[in-house]
């Protein structure tokens, strides 16, 4: 058996760098974190072919003293802390001391560096891990790093890189991530000596939202919620995509934790837990947060590349996230503007796609009824529909309203005054902007079903006790989170106790869902519970039965409604929460403005 040895450092570096740097947007982020930690304010990032000839990272940032370069690109040498006190309080972007050693011993590397208010400036070169004596340079303050021939020394690592096109692809995804960290930073971007991309360092809110809309499109500002919530020691702020603004690809999803871009499953199950009633099946949300909270409270001593976090008490933050996400999605009725705060962040030319979908919200309910609607002839029956009138009551469908009303006396609500029925499937309505095309059953839906969801928000406690306690088998972490949680439980109509060490036995079961399947029910709710901590299982079931009964118990396409009918629809979406969607998804009304109306007529031209 071979005998125990201690390795040499330049393995341990190559071993270090199979784990930090993988591919050259790898260097690319080690590099200008700490460019970020130097207090930069202004970062240029030259690349040729993809990185694997040249990453060059210039900053104006404190610099680093002559004597202090070669132990820069020494294993476990850092300024960021320097005891454990200090890892539990983390506050910069690297800390780890081990990228710039890594880096240097699978390229060939240069580094130069000047200190404020120093007049000499002193260059270093390692090549392949062999360091080279410190010189003088002329070099304004700051510093600027040289990666060139990235995995020249390791063939195989370097075989492995992709097309250039793909891993500059990966570079320019970085700078957009830390563009968007970091908006009080200038940010340059060339390519084989071509400037791709710029960002000015915003001096404003507008400013921030028109970076925000360089990297996620120039339509994101009006088809965003602008959020800025804090409680519990979290604070929370940044936008998040309107259901209409979402993707196929979760490529749109940008989180940080004290300013560093990471991805946690807790955090992604709060957002799509958030989504869930108002998201298309099988779409992606878009969205960039901020969570800010103190330091010692989430751990990022994690992973090498710092893409993880841990935080101490992980299901505060799920149910933080997930509860502030909620509420503000709950304000996209149909019809209503966009928060004050966010519209007035965009300047007015890139808002006027954002008014379409927008108009002014009347003084009070009572306005609704001011306006004067007479037969036009369009050959609809007058009677209202029963179901319709049902659901809607008295004050609602059967409101008196003036036979004559000028259009100065009217205040126009969000979506119009209703003019017609399409084929017994859409609403067509007129407001202050154009044209409303309304799904007829999709809005009815998702008003049955937030009345049905609101309905039985008294009846959730109300628990089925089994005959029969049912025996459920499940992993040893599931049950441990079965008791953990059993409280809890029992609160939601739940009843567990566990039956052995990966059995547990049920006892009670919501009396909404005793018609379930009892043993999948459990299973899922504690594989919720068990990795992250909390689980809306029981309620997004229930919501999915309630969806199933609105769904079939709303007006049916192909039904004629009166213009009173219909109207009242109109009204009913205005007051309803996430109204612009039905349960599954679907918009539920789209707006043709006058600008789209002349276009389609060549009006104008």
């Amino acid at each position: 058996m071979p005998s125990i040895r201690v390795l040499p450092p330049d393995l341990i570096n190559q071993i270090a760098a199979g784990e930090v740097i993988e591919r050259p947007s790898s260097v690319v982020k080690e590099l200008m974190e700490n460019s970020l930690d130097a207090g930069a304010t202004h970062i240029e990032v030259e690349i040729e072919l993809g990185g694997s000839r040249l990453i060059r990272v210039r900053d104006d940032g404190g610099g680093i003293a002559g004597d202090e370069l070669a132990l820069a690109v020494a294993s476990h040498a850092t300024s960021k802390i320097g005891s454990f006190d200090d890892l539990e309080h983390v506050a910069s972007m690297g800390f780890r001391g081990e990228a710039l050693a890594s880096v240097a011993s699978v390229s060939r590397f240069a580094m130069t560096s000047r200190q404020r208010g120093v007049d000499a400036a002193f260059r270093l070169e390692v090549d392949g891990g062999q360091v080279r004596a410190a010189g003088p340079a002329q070099h304004p303050p700051g510093t600027s790093v040289e990666v060139r021939d990235l995995f020249y020394n390791v063939p195989a690592r370097r075989k492995f890189l992709r097309a250039e096109r793909t891993e500059f692809a990966h570079i320019d995804d970085l700078v957009k991530s830390l563009a968007l960290a970091r908006d009080d930073v200038e940010f340059r971007l060339s390519h084989n000596g071509k400037l791709v991309r710029t960002w000015k360092a915003a001096a404003s809110e507008q400013a921030a939202l028109q970076r925000v809309a360089g990297v996620l499109g120039g339509d994101f500002p009006a088809q965003s919620l602008r959020i800025e919530h804090a409680a519990a020691g979290l604070q929370l702020s940044g936008w998040v995509g309107l259901p209409t603004a979402s993707r196929a690809q979760a490529d749109a999803q940008y989180f940080y934790v004290n300013g560093r871009l990471v991805r946690d499953r807790s955090v992604a199950h709060a957002v799509r837990q958030a989504y869930a009633d108002v998201l298309f099946n099988g779409r992606q949300p878009v969205f960039v947060l901020y969570l800010q909270l103190d330091p010692a409270l989430v751990d990022v001593n994690v992973h090498p590349a710092k893409h993880e976090v841990r935080f101490r008490e992980q299901r505060l933050v799920h149910d933080f996230l997930f509860r502030t996400l909620h509420e503000v999605l709950a304000q996209t009725s149909a019809g209503r503007p966009l928060p004050a705060d966010a519209a007035s962040a965009w300047p007015e030319r890139e808002l006027a796609s954002a008014s379409a979908n927008a108009g002014p919200r009347p003084a009070g309910a009572p306005a609704f009824a001011r306006f004067a609607q007479g037969g036009l002839g369009f050959g609809v029956r007058d009677a209202p529909l029963a179901e319709y009138a049902a659901l809607l009551g008295p004050v609602a469908v059967g409101a008196h309203m003036p036979e004559v009303a000028t259009a100065d006396e009217v205040e126009i609500p969000p979506l119009g005054f209703a003019l017609a029925q399409l084929k017994g499937v859409f609403v067509l309505a007129e407001n202050a902007h154009g044209l409303v095309l309304v799904d007829m059953h999709a809005a009815h839906e998702r008003i049955t079903y937030e009345r049905m969801k609101a309905g039985h928000a008294d009846n959730t406690l109300r628990s089925q006790l089994l005959l029969v306690p049912v025996s459920v088998a499940v992993s040893a972490r599931e049950a441990a989170a079965a008791e953990e949680f059993a409280e809890a439980l029992t609160e939601w109509g739940l009843e567990l106790s566990r039956g052995g060490p990966e059995t547990v036995l049920v006892r009670r079961v919501p009396a909404l869902l005793e018609q379930a399947d009892v043993g999948q029910l459990c299973r899922d709710v504690l594989a919720e519970l068990a990795r992250h901590g909390s689980s809306r299982r029981l309620q997004e079931m229930q919501n999915e039965l309630l969806a199933t009964m609105a769904c079939h118990g709303s007006v049916r396409a192909g039904r004629r409604l009166s213009l009173q009918e219909m109207n009242a629809l109109l009204r009913e979406m205005e007051a309803t929460e996430r109204s612009n969607q039905c349960n599954h998804g679907r918009p539920t009304w789209v707006q043709l403005d006058m600008g789209e109306l002349d276009k389609l007529f060549l009006r104008g031209r």
